[in-house]
């Protein structure tokens, strides 16, 4: 398969790693020095673009790429209620192809189902409250991040007295309080917490470096490849 790679950064060269470890040719790297290259015959010959940028500029870089005709797989976050408006602008493109996720890590994804069935139990017992706590490398420019907003929209869609999420300490019984903390190079961690008056049950997820994310990005690269639409992990995992 030839890849393309949008956004060169430490995700980008861990992302390389792994597609030339499972036999991929990467045809294009365009960064923020050469946007110039989406036109380029080496990056329309990709068959995937893997996507991992800023908020700023991932809505342009997705677009950019399916107006090529190139499957985008994106991993950016902190943009994607624009998605709609993505989905909407290449409704008239040819076979446009999108591949969504907050998070590609395997891991990641199992603890997102089990996020949702505990959830579930939770919703009989409103003497236990829920709150999250995320926390990432110093670079990381959003927040809360992607994962922890998919991990309350979850708990959202299961728990009857929880209707929004948030960052305000002085927040709304209805709201999950989110907090974020930014430490070193930690790759992220996210913790959830329901508590009671009398106990505390708490799950947690924590990477150990970046390379589940950049083989899951890979992996969802290589599903894509005779697919097309605007899909994610819940259509190529099916748990």
């Amino acid at each position: 398969m030839k890849i393309a790679l949008i956004g060169y950064g430490k995700m980008g060269h861990a992302i390389e790693k792994f597609a030339l470890a499972r036999s991929h040719e990467i045809t294009c790297k365009i960064d923020i020095n050469n946007p110039g290259d989406f036109d380029s015959p080496q990056f329309k010959s990709a068959d995937v673009a893997i996507e991992f940028t800023t908020p700023s500029t991932a809505y342009d870089n997705c677009l950019h790429a399916m107006r090529n005709g190139v499957k985008v797989v994106s991993g950016s976050t902190g943009w994607t209620d624009r998605i709609p408006q993505l989905h909407k602008e290449t409704e008239n493109v040819p076979d446009a192809t999108f591949f969504y996720s907050s998070n590609y890590s395997i891991g990641v994804n199992l603890f997102f189902a089990v996020n949702k069935y505990l959830a579930k139990l939770m919703n009989d017992f409103p003497q236990y409250d829920v709150e999250m706590k995320e926390i990432h490398h110093i670079h990381k420019l959003d927040h809360p991040s992607g994962t922890a907003i998919t991990l309350a929209n979850g708990i959202i869609e299961n728990i009857d007295r929880k209707t929004a999420w948030t960052e305000n300490e002085e927040h709304a019984g209805n709201e999950i309080l989110i907090e974020h903390e930014r430490i070193g190079e930690v790759p992220g961690t996210h913790i959830i917490r329901y508590k009671s008056p009398v106990d505390q049950i708490t799950i947690t997820h924590e990477a150990f470096s970046r390379d589940g994310f950049a083989l899951g990005a890979v992996i969802a690269a290589e599903w894509l490849l005779d697919k097309t639409g605007f899909l994610g992990m819940d259509d190529m995992l099916k748990f």
